[in-house]
């Protein structure tokens, strides 16, 4: 078999990450639609990514955070998005690249996106605007689309909170926050989902 020099697989992850981007855009807009909330997990040492130091310290790999009943300032960008959201009454900004996003589910309509995110050299860590991440020299996996299966995003340690509306006014179709309100349950929400997965195909050498 020849060698893939036009680089579908990267091509496929950029176009499924656009579409987190045209989504988040539209909630930036004119707020979630319905009953539309996301579970979104990413490489929190991924370059790029801005957390408070406590945050990182809590969430050294990855964490999961949830947009759904209460957040702030939701900002969108050509490579990430920014979001205040509260934890443990503490209202946090964080930024997070679309390169670093592993995984997107929405419970609402059991859709799901699992990603393969580039590797991180331990030095770049802490330093986004300069550190490049390190793509993985195994093989890359191809998407496909399942008809059923379970979302890749792993919950974190410690469940953060969904922010609560003190003194800002929340986006449009948001309702107050549940403390809790951040994990589908195991096997629960997440079976019969539609789920895009980087992991069916496998790149043949």
């Amino acid at each position: 078999m020849s060698d893939d020099l036009i680089r579908y697989d990267i091509l496929a992850q950029e176009a499924l990450r656009g579409v987190i981007r045209k989504v988040l855009e539209e909630v930036e807009r004119a707020g979630l639609p319905g009953d539309h909330h996301f579970f979104i997990t990413f490489a929190t040492g991924f370059p790029g990514v801005r957390l408070s130091k406590r945050m990182r310290e809590r969430y050294p790999e990855e964490m999961t955070i949830v947009i759904q009943h209460s957040f702030w300032n939701l900002e969108t960008g050509d490579t990430g998005f920014e979001i205040d959201l509260s934890f443990d009454d503490i209202r946090e900004r964080l930024r997070i690249p679309y390169a670093s996003i592993q995984g997107f589910f929405d419970p609402s309509v059991k859709f799901g996106l699992q990603f393969d995110v580039a590797e991180i050299e331990p030095e770049a860590v802490g330093e986004p605007d300069t550190a490049a991440p390190k793509r993985s020299s195994g093989p890359v996996s191809v998407p496909s689309v399942k008809p059923s299966g379970e979302i890749a995003a792993k919950a974190p340690a410690r469940k953060p909170t969904a922010a609560k509306t003190k003194d800002a006014k929340p986006a449009k179709g948001v309702d107050s926050a549940k403390p809790g309100d951040t994990k589908p349950a195991d096997g629960e929400a997440t079976k019969g989902a539609d789920v895009v997965s980087l992991d069916s195909f496998r790149k043949k050498k």
